[in-house]
């Protein structure tokens, strides 16, 4: 999270306007304005003015996206057309650390190199194929809306106000949330829920008519799933302009990355009505975070929960730093959100040995390992398979790995530790963000050489690995 929008967050929490917040610190609300937005730099004198206003750690500051960004800017410059510069690791850190802003706007252009470069290649199929030609973008939307997520630490408070409003205000119930949710839209919105045949929503699971007012829901969808397309629609109806507002924010450059924000923050607003802040942090810790037991509690999915556990941010009642990923069987990254201290690549391939990956040979079934990273940090994982639903026994049902894990300081807070020798580094397994990144040269699954490190090729003789040399003879 920049330090802007830090500003700004901690500012709505504590019930200030910009022009209040200004009158405190001896600034006008149209520099406070400029401040969140990061049009203006913050000199020290005005930071200590807003420490004492905000609750700001200025010791940790200066770390905010520090971490991220270099890992990002080593990530980059793993890209095999650096190889010839000879540029270093420790001036890739130097980079990242001294010119912060410098260094994102460089990782942001090689986004939009990549973007560019997979779009040429498709368009070069395209062309060949004789496939109509499709509008080409920089960067993909989802790309910049899992920025911006990344930047608001996948928590925000006002959408968080709002679910705890209307679960108030309906009156809801776990029990009974479809039929609270289905009156309450009816009521302030007018809107009419129904449920449809599958044939006649063809391949739709949910499809919404402004005009006549008519939310309709495939008959295929449980009833978690049919609880989430009523919030989902709620939010869309009553929290449109605080949706605007996070979704105006300039990372978004196109209006379908727009539009897809709407749609991440509409399925956020939906994840905080089905599944309370409040009542779900007690409950989370008290099952001791265990994932199906509080999917069986509020009747939502594996990976609705698991998503729900990465937005427990809330200053006081924070829940444990928990990073998320989601990955096809091809390895493709589809969703991935960073608050634990784990580096997920975002430009190359993961790891092979995440127990992300191994989840696929064993569906269903829940996987951890402790995992270490290059740096040195340990994290405790776990990993399982879900699968899409809906319709009948000949749709396509994709299947999917979802990981989650935090730090192993927290693992003991955890059911699934239970019965690990978490302080043992025995049955530790050595991870790392993605070949290019890791400098493990003994790995037997390595699948391309380490950054700035030499390959020598000996053609008499064979490591664990092609890329592995293998040590002199005794």
């Amino acid at each position: 999270m920049s330090l802007g929008t830090k500003i700004r967050t901690l500012r709505r929490q504590q019930r200030l306007t910009q022009a209040a917040l200004g009158r405190h610190v001896g600034v006008s609300h149209s520099y406070i304005n400029l401040i969140e937005h990061g049009r203006r730099a913050v000199n020290v004198e005005l930071l200590v003015k807003l420490a004492e206003v905000l609750p700001l750690d200025l010791k940790n500051l200066s770390t905010l996206n520090e971490d991220r960004t270099v890992s990002e800017l080593l990530e980059v410059f793993g890209d095999p057309m650096f190889e010839d510069l000879g540029v270093v690791a420790p001036d890739v850190t130097e980079l990242g650390a001294t010119y912060p802003q410098a260094a994102q706007a460089f990782t942001r252009l090689y986004g939009a190199f990549c973007a560019a470069r997979k779009a040429t290649r498709s368009l070069g199929e395209a062309v060949s194929q004789g496939v109509a030609l499709q509008k080409i973008h920089s960067r993909f939307p989802s790309e910049e809306v899992s920025d911006l997520i990344q930047e608001h630490k996948n928590y925000f408070p006002e959408l968080e106000h709002g679910a705890d409003v209307l679960y108030r205000a309906a009156s809801l119930r776990v029990d009974s949330l479809f039929d609270g949710l289905v009156s309450h839209v009816r009521r302030i919105a007018g809107v009419e829920v129904r449920i449809e045949a599958r044939e006649r929503m063809q391949s739709a699971l949910r499809s919404y008519d402004p005009a006549r007012k008519v939310l309709s829901i495939s008959e295929g969808l449980r009833r978690g799933r049919r609880n989430f397309a009523v919030a989902y629609q709620i939010g869309l109806l009553t929290q449109g302009p605080i949706m605007d507002h996070i979704a105006s924010n300039p990372i978004l450059t196109s209006e379908e990355s727009r539009a897809s924000c709407r749609v991440a923050l509409a399925n956020y607003f939906a994840a905080a009505v089905l599944m309370p802040y409040d009542d779900f942090v007690v409950v989370a810790r008290r099952e001791r975070y265990d994932i199906e037991s509080l999917a069986d509690t509020y009747d939502t999915s594996f990976e609705q929960v698991c998503h729900r556990l990465t937005t427990l941010r809330r200053p006081g009642t924070e829940g444990i730093p928990f990073y998320m990923i989601r990955v096809d069987v091809a390895g493709n990254v589809s969703k991935r959100f960073e608050a634990s201290g784990l580096q997920i690549p975002r430009f190359s391939g993961s790891c092979p040995r995440w127990n992300t990956f191994a989840a696929f040979f064993t569906p269903g079934v829940i996987h951890t390992q402790i995992s270490q990273m290059p740096d040195g940090k340990v994290f405790f994982c776990v990993a399982r398979t879900v699968r899409k639903e809906g319709g009948g026994y000949a749709a396509p049902r994709p299947q999917y790995a979802i990981g989650i894990g935090c730090d192993v300081s927290r693992a003991s807070e955890i059911v699934y530790a239970d019965g690990l020798n978490l302080s043992s580094r025995e049955g530790v397994v050595p991870v790392g963000p993605s070949c290019r990144l890791c400098e493990r040269v003994d790995c037997d699954q390595r699948a391309y050489p380490p950054l700035h490190h030499a390959f020598p090729v000996d053609e008499n003789r064979r490591g664990v690995s092609f890329y592995a040399p293998p040590p002199p003879l005794k």
